[in-house]
C-alpha cells in the first residue's frame, strides 16, 4: 500500500513539473498566435512571428524532452503509445481533409490547425486516462 502511495506522489510530482514548465510555453504560444493573426502584416511583423513561432516550437520540444527524462519506463511507454495513436488520428484526419478539399467540399487550410490541435488533445487525453486508470 505504501508503494502505491509513493508511486501516486511520483506521478503527481511529474505532472506538476510538466505544468510548471508548460505554463510559460503556453503563454508564449498565445503570443505567437497573436503575432500571426494580423490580416496584412508588414515584413517586420512577419519576421517577429516566424521567430516567435520557431522559439515556441523549440520550447515545446524542450518541455517534452524534460518530461521524458523525468519519467520512468512505464510512463515513457504510455506517452509514446499515446503519441502514436494521436499521430495516426492526425494522419487520418489530414487524409480525409485532403480528399474533401480535392472534392471541393472544404478548404484544407481551414481544417489543418484544428486537426493538429485535435491530435494534441487526443494525445494528452489518452495519456492522462491511461496514467490514471492503470496505476
Amino acid at each position: 500500500m505504501a508503494e502505491k502511495v509513493e508511486q501516486d506522489q511520483v506521478t503527481r510530482a511529474a505532472r506538476r513539473a510538466v505544468l510548471i514548465d508548460g505554463i510559460p510555453v503556453s503563454a508564449f504560444g498565445v503570443i505567437a498566435l497573436a503575432l500571426g493573426s494580423s490580416p496584412d502584416p508588414s515584413i517586420a511583423q512577419k519576421a517577429w512571428w516566424i521567430a516567435t513561432t520557431a522559439v515556441f516550437t523549440l520550447a515545446i520540444a524542450w518541455v517534452l524532452l524534460r518530461a521524458f527524462r523525468r519519467a520512468d519506463e512505464y510512463l515513457r511507454r504510455i506517452q509514446l503509445e499515446s503519441m502514436a495513436i494521436a499521430f495516426a488520428a492526425v494522419l487520418v484526419g489530414l487524409q480525409v481533409a485532403t480528399l474533401l478539399d480535392a472534392a471541393g467540399l472544404i478548404q484544407l487550410h481551414q481544417l489543418a490547425q484544428v486537426i493538429l490541435l485535435g491530435g494534441v488533445a487526443i494525445w494528452m487525453t489518452i495519456a492522462d486516462l491511461r496514467t490514471r486508470l492503470n496505476r
